[in-house]
């Protein structure tokens, strides 16, 4: 599988503005952050109206198992701007995974 790391500028709701490594070509349907990101840099996050379940790209769940919160962010990269809110889950190697949605 190829992959593709990006380093985008994300602004919070709170209008912070940080460098995060992102991974492209991830497999991911929804766009996640880390939480170990969220805690360190400490951003806001918000309750999902309605809580599903995660699962790994091998199918297997994830340790966290129920996505519980979000981040509504844009993100920046190269001058292309997309609004987009990312679920806040236990990721390793990177900051952000780019989903399909």
């Amino acid at each position: 599988m190829r992959e593709l790391i990006v380093y985008p500028t994300i602004k919070t709701k709170d209008r912070r503005k940080l460098k995060v490594k992102t991974l492209i070509n991830s497999r991911c349907t929804n766009t996640t952050i880390t939480r170990k990101t969220v805690e360190e840099k400490g951003i806001s996050t918000k309750s999902l109206p309605r809580l599903f379940n995660m699962y790994n790209s091998d199918g297997s769940r994830n340790r966290e198992k129920t996505i519980r919160e979000f981040i509504p962010l844009k993100i920046n990269s190269n001058r292309h701007i997309e609004q987009i809110d990312a679920v806040v889950l236990e990721i390793k190697e990177t900051d952000l995974f780019l989903g399909h949605n």
